[in-house]
């Protein structure tokens, strides 16, 4: 029995409609692929504008919560780095009562001794690269105390270990001078103890305490505790400086003495007093770097 047009016609309607339904689909799926990935050409301002809508008005579902946690993530990608004291600030920028207290001048002290006898906290290795640059580049020296700032918010060393090789380089170099100058024992102790407690612990006082006095008076255009002169940083400075004088004045000079600088002749003088102009400059400089790095940090008065 062969069928009539229309009964074909009509049987081949429901599949051809499930055809159009079936590529609709397809086409739908391809079209959120797209989107998706970010290839879709046709209107890409309107796509942008409905997901910035679906991210700051709360779209169904829990659109809001997404798309601000996207919105945070790619933000946080871009922060700068901050200082350590303001991770535990409170809302209104006020720092808590225990990280003010871990962040004051005598909290600071104590943990500096503490860690003084405790050799195996101490970063030697640090200190020598410190202690070689200070003669080769004191800039980079400068520009890591910069770091400590930023990231610990303090300026002064936390870590005694180039404190304990200056000491130990004082010691030394104290004992080959005496030696050289074939001094005696008590003579060799007199002039060690000389050296420690007043050439460089108290001019070292007296040098930081004026310079700290002077920056933190005269300097500083904001007088608060954000933009002060630490005094342990003004200490360091000296001994940043007193380093270089002390290896010129009592290490390259030794060679120099029995056979050029005793002698009485125009010679020895010259070379002693060129020693000394150069020990003398060198702390100089590396003094001024030192305040200068500060100058570039804090609100310093030019004029």
């Amino acid at each position: 029995m062969v069928a009539s047009p229309a009964l074909r016609s009509a049987a081949a309607r429901p599949a051809a409609t499930a055809d159009r339904h079936r590529h609709a689909g397809r086409r739908g799926r391809f079209r959120r692929e797209q989107e998706g990935t970010g290839r879709l050409g046709k209107d890409p301002e309107r796509l942008r504008h409905g997901r910035c809508r679906k991210a700051a008005g709360g779209g169904r579902g829990g659109g809001a919560g997404r798309g601000g946690g996207r919105a945070a993530g790619r933000g946080s990608s871009k922060m700068l780095p901050t200082t350590l004291v303001n991770s535990g600030s409170q809302g209104n920028g006020v720092l808590s009562r225990r990280d003010a207290a871990r962040h004051t001048a005598g909290a600071k002290r104590y943990k500096y001794l503490r860690r003084l006898f405790h050799f195996r906290q101490m970063d030697f290795e640090f200190a020598l690269w410190q202690m070689l640059y200070l003669f080769t580049s004191p800039q980079r020296v400068y520009r890591n105390f910069h770091y400590r700032k930023q990231t610990k918010d303090q300026w002064a060393r936390d870590d005694p270990a180039f404190l304990v090789l200056l000491s130990i380089w004082l010691c030394v170099s104290t004992v080959g001078f005496g030696f050289v100058l074939d001094m005696g024992f008590f003579e060799t102790i007199k002039l060690l103890l000389w050296v420690v407690f007043i050439d460089c612990v108290g001019v070292g006082l007296l040098i930081a305490t004026l310079m700290w006095f002077i920056s933190n008076k005269y300097l500083v255009k904001q007088q608060n505790r954000d933009y002060d002169v630490e005094w342990g940083y003004a200490f360091d400075v000296h001994l940043n400086a007193f380093y270089p004088l002390l290896v010129i004045l009592h290490f390259i000079q030794l060679f120099f003495i029995n056979y050029v600088i005793i002698s009485d002749s125009v010679i020895g003088y010259f070379v002693g007093n060129t020693l000394w102009l150069i020990a003398i400059g060198y702390y100089i400089y590396v003094t001024f770097l030192g305040y200068s790095v500060l100058a570039r940090s804090l609100s310093f008065k030019t004029g």
